[in-house]
């Protein structure tokens, strides 16, 4: 079934390789960039799966909260079973003005087994420079639970963790001084032969002549004078530029999933590959037996343990397989399917080819 599926990736992805692409869906806008924000707040209203009491960060967030509204409490008397610290994440999305809203991560940093039912107070979120920037409030979804009762219980996805949607409310801006006189683009993938189709791209779309490379993953485009007053309709038409990206000769592999992912356009030289499998099975056995040579206190025989191992060795029939030279991947899964390997055994196969420098792109384990 898992070489199936394996073919099935390799057949969509060797489809997908002539798709074009936009010019927006790889790049990025230099000035135009996310902001993370962050606050500490406390999500009340819990039904009893709050922090514990030794959490004293909870205890004193909340004393010093009930304090500024004018109530005096002993710390020692606060229990906080239905309130849970929470840090707040939330991602401010470029030219957001004031006013508009945005969803939140909440997040539990002590020791709650479950935020669900919970109403995060009024939080206040800043960016790395201190500045607030937000301000968070509302009841938590999570999509989670955790039930537990006479020492049983049940845990379902992560109830720990819950979001707030529209739950934060800008309150200011960030300034993006965009300058109107060119655009620079940043690729996300460092190849050059991207770098130069995207640079005709954009010549034959908007115009001769005003993009070049400026380095191995930036584009320079230059806004002519007539489009000074409509630089953002401008900017849409470069962004929505196509070019037929170029595969890359890679081999990815994660040994701990046992998953294989493979360029359309790796090539191996003519090598032969021999998989056989062998399997070593040690098996042990107790028997008591009674000593002759002994005799007890009351004329019985004394009783001993003897251990015996049994092992026995498996080695299944190696087949040998010529794969030719420039053969594309297809061919290859095909022929190492034809020996029966596994992923498992396809990625140490794989490694050898590598290593004995027939194989023809780049092989990244993760």
């Amino acid at each position: 079934m898992r070489t199936v599926l394996l073919t099935l990736l390799i057949a969509i992805f060797a489809q997908s390789a002539f798709a074009l692409v936009k010019i927006r869906d790889i790049s990025n806008v230099e000035g135009i960039r996310d902001n993370q924000l962050i606050g500490y707040g406390l999500v009340v209203g819990l039904n009893g799966t709050g922090d514990k009491s030794g959490t004293e960060f909870t205890v004193q967030s909340l004393v010093n909260m009930m304090e500024r509204m004018g109530i005096t409490v002993d710390k020692n008397a606060v229990k906080v079973k239905n309130v849970a610290a929470v840090m707040v994440t939330a991602k401010l999305q470029p030219f957001s003005r004031a006013g508009s809203k945005m969803d939140v991560i909440v997040s539990s940093v002590g020791d709650a087994k479950s935020l669900e039912g919970g109403t995060l107070l009024m939080t206040p979120l800043s960016a790395a420079n201190g500045q607030v920037f937000a301000v968070a409030q509302g009841p938590v979804s999570v999509g989670g639970m955790n039930v537990a009762a006479s020492g049983a219980g049940t845990v379902k996805n992560h109830p720990t963790v819950g979001m707030i949607p529209n739950g934060a409310i800008i309150e200011r801006e960030i300034p993006f001084n965009m300058d109107e006189t060119n655009i620079v683009l940043n690729f996300k993938n460092n190849n050059l032969s991207d770098m130069v189709k995207a640079k005709d791209a954009i010549n034959r779309r908007v115009g001769a002549n005003v993009a070049k490379i400026a380095s191995p993953s930036t584009i320079e485009v230059v806004v002519p004078r007539a489009q000074s007053g409509n630089y953002y309709v401008y900017m849409d038409n470069v962004l929505s530029a196509e070019i037929e990206p170029t595969n890359l000769a890679r081999v990815v592999v994660d040994e701990r999933t046992g998953t294989i992912v493979m360029g359309a356009d790796v090539r191996i030289n003519t090598v032969a590959v021999s998989h056989g499998n062998l399997t070593i099975n040690i098996s042990s056995t107790v028997e008591v037996q009674n000593d002759q040579n002994f005799i007890g206190q009351q004329g019985q025989n004394n009783q001993v343990q003897q251990q015996q191992q049994q092992i026995t060795v498996t080695e299944e029939d190696a087949k040998l397989m010529i794969v030719p030279e420039g053969v594309a991947i297809s061919d290859l899964v095909k022929a190492l399917n034809s020996i029966g390997v596994t992923p498992r055994d396809l990625i140490s196969i794989l490694q050898a080819i590598k290593s004995a420098g027939a194989l023809h792109g780049e092989l990244q384990v993760m």
